[in-house]
């Protein structure tokens, strides 16, 4: 049997097998009866992979290696153009879709495009493959629950970690170098599939943690990149399949005010602050026009006012659902000429490849407009060395097998997993458990020994897994029933044992929720309670069980667990999202106390009447009461929750005090720009009539650790802007980490920027800084701000 198919046998045979157990596909206790010749072959091929051929420019090709497209002392744009004077119109319509065709007479190979990292290197997209000498890769927590650590600095580390396997796999003939993640689409409801990928329903939260992937994948080589990100799917891509509506045929219909408040603003972040080198349209409509066919969107927007410095990409097949399914243009010419010439650079798919050609030829289209998405979409192959020949010669070209699941790596996955938990409830407190009174533990439930159902979805093959039960059996004596067979949960065959389990224990763990099932891409779920009989079991082994009772919760999307956070047998709740690879090693160390919780909810936590007669499709923002609609998000929804925004606890009390900030901020205008009412209306300044650049307010807070244990403190800054149609109740200005000891204090400096963080959208879609009293919230402490206009202005304390 071939190598590699043994190895891959045994990798899914075995998943519980370390890295270097899977590298050779051989047990530790059967290494030892093998001949010693046989173990050094199998650890050599497991220690190399197959060194990758250039992509093009091969030195060893004398012909086609002193044209002047391969000479990396030209400028990169000299380079394209030369390149694109020598394709034909044949050659280039076959660059233009994923896998993009060899054009041999130049010496240039056939490349893939689509590959994935949203949490770790995937193996979603054709563009990477597992096995051989990469058996996996670190598999880090879903984004959904990176995010909860509200921690720039993880995410951007987490960046680093997945660019070094993925150039590590690039160099060893397994991947490719362009990553069509993260997914930076705002959470809007509760229900949606996909809501698992995203930072949240935070706009500035989500634009944070793209700036910070982005940076981390990219790496910091000025205009060189270490592997190409894409923020995804722009814009107001939020529905699935919901009650027979899908994204392919749904059209958004969202105002100006939202589209700038809330839905466009992480792409800006992504573009403008991360620099990513990619953005990809969505397969939905926004008000009648197809994202891939909306000049409006592509090339005024993202490439005009945004300055993208990379290429847009379409979702997968996005060209032929706009003609086929949507029936946007009548001819399949006229959709390839839609496309191209609203800005859209690469097709996921065969469309282009097949009709760009015709287009050209009937006279929708220029070949000048076919050169320019190929000049955007050739420039990124060579900042990432593309055409610069022998790879191991390049910057990354030393990276191979020896870099991937690295101990380090496997490390901040862990690290990740315990950023990313939230403790939701803590009755007594119930938790941290005891290492002496809570020696044997009942582990329950149908997430209780969960390995895939870990690293979510757009996830790869992990280095190995801790389960939930296997972290806590590093902690104590264990009793394990499943409790049900399945989050599905259709009948209580398993009740029983469950109980009986609960009965014996010192404590009981319960680890329920949701899994790929339930939600998932093209999987919006109808509800919010826990699926099938899972409450019923949670409530009656919480009723039977001698000791405590801890909850914790597997999901994406928030759950309504009100019958839990109200029963006084149920100690304890927490949330682990989907915790990658580690996730019962980080749960285990949280129940046990070794880790102080941190995590905080990017997403709100409704409860199940929220969602009884709102319709997904339904794209406000704003609630309207004389519509009887509720409004989305922290940001505008008013009624009552299950758990807010930014809420998880801690097994020690935090207490902030502001130590500086000024109370008067003078808002200097643009002298050259602004005239009157046209400036300042309805009290709000157009931020773009303000010198911004350097316009931001520093605060210097002071947080103290008033109990017994050493915890670090997520810190979130809410504003509540003066009062008005435009305003929301609150948003999110600034958030940040500091880690205090037990009974100690740290001061925070804090930056917050006026014009992107204190304005707010008018129903026009104007971003304007609204005057008078901002108040900003840092937990239960209130600092007033007023901001002034004036012509010319400096902050005054």
């Amino acid at each position: 049997m071939p190598f590699i198919l043994l190895l891959f046998q045994y990798h899914y045979k075995y998943p519980h097998w370390s890295v270097s157990q899977m590298k050779t596909g051989i047990a530790p206790t059967t290494m030892a009866s093998l001949p010693q010749t046989i173990i050094l072959f199998l650890l050599l091929l497991g220690a190399f992979a197959q060194a990758r051929d250039p992509f093009a420019c091969d030195s060893k090709d004398a012909k086609t290696s002193s044209l002047p497209f391969c000479k990396v002392s030209m400028p990169i744009p000299n380079r394209v153009t030369d390149l694109l004077g020598r394709l034909t119109m044949q050659e280039k319509v076959r660059l233009l879709v994923n896998n993009a065709a060899a054009v041999p007479r130049l010496g240039i190979k056939g490349y893939e495009w689509w590959s994935e990292a949203l949490h770790g290197v995937s193996n979603v997209g054709p563009g990477t493959k597992f096995g051989g000498a990469f058996p996996g890769a670190t598999s880090f927590p879903q984004v959904i629950t990176t995010a909860a650590s509200f921690n720039a600095t993880l995410w951007e580390a987490i960046g680093r970690v997945v660019s070094d396997e993925a150039r590590a796999m690039y160099n060893g003939g397994a991947a490719g170098l362009t990553y069509w993640s993260p997914n930076v689409n705002i959470f809007r409801d509760p229900r949606w599939g996909r809501g698992q990928e995203t930072p949240g329903e935070d706009p500035v939260l989500a634009g944070t943690y793209a700036a910070s992937y982005v940076k981390g994948l990219q790496g910091n080589n000025g205009d060189r990149l270490k592997v190409a990100a894409c923020c995804k799917h722009f814009t107001a891509y939020d529905i699935d399949n919901w009650n027979g509506v899908d994204r392919f045929h749904f059209n958004a219909k969202v105002s100006k005010q939202d589209i700038e408040d809330t839905f466009d603003v992480p792409f800006k972040m992504c573009v403008q602050d991360g620099n990513v080198a990619s953005v990809m349209c969505s397969y939905n409509q926004v008000n009648g026009v197809p994202t891939c066919a909306d000049p409006n969107l592509l090339k005024r927007t993202i490439r005009g006012q945004w300055n993208l410095n990379g290429y847009i990409v379409s979702d997968c097949d996005s060209v032929g659902v706009f003609y086929n399914t949507q029936h946007y243009t009548s001819t399949p010419e006229e959709a390839a000429a839609d496309a191209i010439k609203a800005g859209l650079d690469l097709d996921c798919g065969p469309f282009l490849a097949q009709y760009t050609e015709n287009a050209v030829t009937r006279g929708l289209l220029k070949e000048a407009d076919v050169n320019s998405a190929l000049a955007n979409t050739l420039t990124v192959q060579m900042r990432l060395g593309m055409f610069d020949g022998e790879p191991s010669a390049q910057p990354f070209g030393n990276l191979g097998p020896k870099d991937v699941c690295t101990p380090a790596h496997q490390e901040l996955a862990l690290e990740a997993a315990r950023q990313g938990i939230v403790l939701l409830n803590n009755r007594g407190p119930s938790l941290p458990l005891s290492h002496l009174r809570h020696r044997t533990v009942a582990v329950i439930g149908p997430n209780s020994n969960a390995t895939v159902t870990m690293i979510g979805n757009y996830a790869g093959v992990a280095c190995a897994y801790t389960s939930p039960l296997q972290g806590i059996g590093n902690y104590a004596k264990t009793i394990h029933q499943m409790g049900c067979a399945d989050v599905a949960c259709k009948d209580d065959k398993l009740l029983s044992g469950a109980i009986n389990a609960a009965r014996q224990a010192d404590a009981t763990v319960l680890v329920m929720g949701l899994d790929q099932s339930i939600e998932a891409e093209f999987r919006d779920r109808t509800g919010l309670l826990l699926p099938g009989r899972q409450q019923e079991l949670v409530s009656k082994v919480a009723m039977a069980s001698k000791g405590p009772t801890i909850l914790v919760l597997m999901s994406g999307g928030p759950i309504d667990v009100s019958f839990a956070k109200n029963d006084p047998r149920i100690g304890a709740i927490l949330w682990a999202g989907y915790p990658g690879q580690a996730g019962g090693a980080a749960i285990a160390d949280v129940l046990y106390g070794t880790t102080n919780p941190e995590g905080k909810l990017p997403m709100t936590w409704y409860p199940q009447e929220y969602v009884s007669n709102l319709p997904m499709t339904d794209m406000a923002m704003r609630s309207s009461p004389n519509r009887n609609y509720p409004g989305r998000t922290y940001k505008f929804y008013k009624g009552p929750v299950v758990y807010p925004f930014g809420h998880g606890l801690s097994y020690t009390n935090f207490v902030h005090t502001v130590a500086s900030a000024p109370k008067v901020v003078t808002v200097p205008l643009d002298g050259h720009r602004h005239s009157g009412n046209a400036t300042i209306s309805g009290k709000a300044i157009k931020v773009n009539h303000v010198r911004c650049n350097k316009l931001s307010v520093g605060l210097q807070v002071d947080v103290k650790n008033t109990g017994s244990k050493d915890g670090t403190h997520t810190m979130l800054v809410f504003s509540k802007p003066p009062a008005g149609h435009w305003a929301p109740q609150k948003q999110l200005v600034a958030f940040a980490k500091v880690h205090v000891p037990a009974r100690s204090q740290r001061r925070v400096g804090i930056n917050i920027h006026v014009c992107k963080f204190l304005s707010v959208v008018d129903r026009s879609g104007v971003r304007r800084i609204p005057t008078g009293v901002h108040n900003l919230h840092i937990g239960g402490v209130k600092h007033s701000l007023s901001l002034k206009p004036a012509t010319l202005g400096v902050i005054k304390s």
